[in-house]
């Protein structure tokens, strides 16, 4: 074949023999658990059914909607009114061009670990590729919880407002017949957003939720408390908070009173006094996982919503964020710091969206470990959204191996609305063991199967387990 190689083969990304076996015999075989995703809950128990790989492909994606935009397709056949079938063509004459984006790998990924298309997708055989994929999903009737299983995954950890009834997680929990976790995760947004035009009827609502009056900050953070004990009792164990930065603006209780009335009366608030109250708040939080045992995630450095006239028309999520740059480490760590002093800082997962900080995130964490965690208290999370492609994964990853301990890392997850991202488990796994394979090929670590099988299985699946204190079993 003059030197070439099968494309998406077995050994996709596997250029050397240390990362064959190592994917291969160890990595590969490793269950998924998925800590933090943006799935409905409502859909795995009602086990959603698709008509076709539109909806399962393109409904709310927005990683393809930028692509299609990218190639200058017009809106109505992204997130407008055109039919199933036109939206597909238009992605498979998107698709055929897309060298070097990860799109393309994961969606022939999702091509055949789901349908067994082998064929690349392209404009030419896309009515093909849609016939086949239909008349699979048509035939075996797959739905939400097969796609589940197939890509066998223990544990899901949703995304959830402290509102929520989670009625659909308790279901799952009461249903013997799927037997993979299903989590809440506590997502907060709505109680440090205080800018935003609804806060004083988010707090109403908060009321009604925790049956109590809110009428001072200390009542809120009552009720908050009450409805992590709601989440605690569903299984919760984890947070998670999206931020412009890490931010630190100190104020004491009574001033933090004050500016919460002063919102709650609708009340415009200086700068300073959104900086006050939402470190106020955030500081109230990483007390109160501590002292619960969750664990707090912080995704930061995104600047969401840049395109005021497509916001405007179409919402949020759909494809107008970007990397942002404004994130003073002095903040990050001060933050930490006064959490740290008072013995109440939490494991805690730093995300940034922009690359630039992979060195800066894992020099600070490694201010802030201690015993408490055998895998490292703070942990540099995995590469994410901009990030979660072969370029990404790596310079993540040897940024911790250089600056920290790679082999306790809590590996990938899909942050994904998609059912069919889990391939890119697969995906992480196999760059993964290339970037370790390569070390052990080129003499730089030692070709210590032993060593190498716990390095691979734990970034893989068991730390996870251990982090999180998930109630699963390593393996």
């Amino acid at each position: 074949m003059n030197g070439k190689i099968d494309f998406m083969n077995k050994d996709f990304l596997l250029s050397n023999e240390t990362a064959k076996k190592l994917y291969h015999h160890y990595a590969g075989k490793c269950p998924v658990i998925d800590y933090h995703c943006h799935v409905d809950p409502k859909e795995i128990y009602e086990d959603l059914k698709y008509e076709n790989i539109a909806q399962m492909w393109l409904y709310g994606d927005h990683y393809k909607w930028r692509l299609m935009r990218a190639s200058g397709v017009e809106e109505k056949y992204i997130t407008g009114d055109a039919g199933d079938y036109e939206k597909f063509e238009k992605w498979a004459g998107t698709i055929e061009k897309a060298i070097g984006n990860p799109l393309y790998h994961w969606s022939h990924l999702e091509l055949q670990r789901y349908f067994g298309f082998t064929e690349t997708l392209s404009a030419a055989n896309a009515k093909k590729a849609w016939e086949y994929c239909n008349r699979k999903i048509a035939e075996s009737k797959i739905g939400v919880r097969d796609i589940i299983r197939q890509s066998q995954v223990t544990l899901i950890c949703t995304t959830d407002d402290p509102l929520d009834s989670l009625t659909w997680h308790k279901k799952l929990a009461a249903d013997e017949s799927f037997t993979v976790q299903v989590l809440p995760a506590w997502r907060p947004d709505g109680i440090l957003e205080v800018r935003q035009e609804g806060f004083a009827a988010y707090i109403r609502k908060l009321e009604q939720a925790g049956e109590m009056k809110i009428t001072s900050f200390e009542d809120m953070l009552c009720g908050i408390k009450k409805r992590m004990d709601y989440f605690a009792a569903a299984g919760c164990t984890v947070s998670d908070h999206g931020l412009d930065y890490i931010m630190y603006c100190p104020c004491s209780d009574e001033e933090a009173d004050r500016i919460f009335k002063k919102r709650l009366a609708c009340e415009e608030l200086s700068e300073t006094e959104v900086r006050q109250y939402q470190t106020k708040v955030m500081l109230e939080l990483g007390k109160e996982y501590a002292r619960r045992n969750w664990v707090m995630q912080l995704h930061y450095n995104c600047r969401r919503n840049n395109n005021r006239k497509q916001f405007n028309a179409i919402g949020i999520n759909t494809g107008f964020d970007c990397i942002n740059n404004d994130a003073p480490v002095s903040s990050m760590t001060a933050f930490l710091d006064a959490l740290c002093m008072d013995e109440q800082l939490p494991r805690t997962i730093l995300y940034s969206l922009n690359p630039n900080d992979n060195a800066l995130i894992d020099g600070v964490i490694g201010c802030y470990q201690d015993d408490s965690c055998r895998l490292g208290k703070i942990q540099h999370g995995s590469a994410w959204w901009f990030n979660d492609h072969d370029t990404g994964m790596k310079a993540q990853m040897i940024s911790l191996a250089n600056m920290g301990m790679l082999a306790n890392f809590i590996g990938m997850l899909t942050d994904s609305r998609s059912f069919l991202s889990y391939t890119r488990h697969e995906y992480f796994r196999r760059i993964m063991c290339e970037l370790i394979g390569n070390w052990v090929e080129k003499g730089e670590f030692p070709d210590n199967e032993r060593i190498l099988e716990q390095i691979v299985k734990g970034i893989s699946y068991n730390n996870a387990i251990e982090y999180f204190n998930f109630n699963l079993k390593k393996i």
